[in-house]
């Protein structure tokens, strides 16, 4: 027959004695949560209210982290007048004044990083116009125009770059003001307008080739005003910040498809146009065509040969609608898989 085993657990007598001693310290007509104490003063309750508020703020709300501090800076602030004037609780005062001071330290530091950041006259064209739209921060712009780089004037008729001649390795240039004129060998090829990269081209195809120069003449055609980035250390920046380095690779592929869709527009400026109007989207992109002009001939027969090759449009533009009906793909897709 199994037995059952009773185990009586008793408490230590030290134990119990203190327990006794903490039911002593009450008072004798008041037991644990039976008799409760009246309701706080109505500043108390605005100061709970203010941390509830906070609390609640959706995270999706653009300043969320503002109105947060704001409204614990609030509350805290209510708990000290409650403690001083109505609990006349020091402990209570010394805390909520601690937790003042740090949510105000922080409200003034959100406070400060929402300030509005000014942008140079120069610069806000090409900010408002190019970076702004790929969400590019005017404190992150100033960063990238603030170090490194300069603004620079040309004369009408004075070069950017000369062919044969002038490094591709010392600088990255956007156009602010003016036109300028892109040539080979006196033939002219294509303009460059304002808030454009000025020799993207020449950036892109020399990236893992140093050491080369241009293979076209850049000319201006208007007093021209221009931002320069210094390459190497505009490299070195871009390779710390990995969001505007995509912002660079996006905007100077961009800017190498509008030049290439300049070369087939009939309207390429009010002043110059091409003789004939070659469809080269078919044969070469633009940066293909700057780096490899040079290279086909170094005589003046090898250029008109490579114009000649490039006018019989009606052929070209059958092949070309039939690549757009068999890929249904219009100009615009046609242009960036040249």
């Amino acid at each position: 027959m199994a037995t059952e085993s009773i185990f009586i657990t008793t408490l230590p007598m030290d134990f119990n004695s203190q327990f006794d001693n903490i039911t002593i310290g009450l008072n004798d007509n008041e037991t644990l949560c039976e008799n409760w104490r009246e309701i706080h003063h109505l500043v108390f309750h605005l100061a709970n209210t203010c941390f509830a508020a906070g609390l609640v703020i959706p995270s999706t709300l653009n300043l969320h982290m503002l109105f947060l501090r704001g409204m614990l800076c609030l509350g805290c602030t209510f708990f000290i007048i409650w403690a001083v004037l109505f609990r006349c609780a020091l402990d209570i005062m010394i805390w909520n004044a601690t937790f003042l001071s740090i949510n105000f330290m922080h409200f003034v530091y959100l406070v400060y990083k929402k300030r509005p950041i000014k942008i140079k006259k120069e610069l806000k064209g090409i900010y408002h116009r190019m970076f702004e739209p790929l969400h590019v921060s005017p404190e992150l712009f100033n960063r990238l125009t603030g170090q490194f780089c300069e603004i620079k004037t040309l004369a009408k008729g004075q070069t950017y770059a000369v062919e044969d001649k002038t490094s591709v390795d010392d600088r990255l240039s956007i156009l602010l003001k003016g036109i300028m004129k892109v040539s080979y060998r006196g033939h002219f090829l294509h303009t460059i307008s304002a808030n454009a990269y000025i020799d993207s081209p020449e950036f892109r195809s020399t990236e893992m080739n140093r050491g080369e120069t241009f293979q076209v003449t850049i000319t201006a055609d208007d007093n021209c005003v221009f931002l320069c980035w210094s390459r190497e250390r505009l490299t070195y920046f871009l390779e710390s910040e990995p969001f505007l380095y995509e912002i660079f690779k996006y905007l100077i592929g961009k800017d190498i498809t509008t030049k290439l869709y300049s070369l087939n527009d009939p309207t390429l400026g009010k002043k110059r146009k091409l003789d004939t109007q070659p469809s080269l989207c078919s044969q070469l992109s633009v940066m293909e065509m700057r780096n490899s002009l040079a290279s086909t001939n170094d005589n003046e027969d090898g250029l008109q040969n490579f114009l000649r090759g490039t006018s019989t449009t009606s052929s070209q533009r059958n092949k070309q609608q039939e690549f757009y009906n068999a890929y249904g793909v219009g100009p615009l897709s046609h242009a960036v898989f040249c």
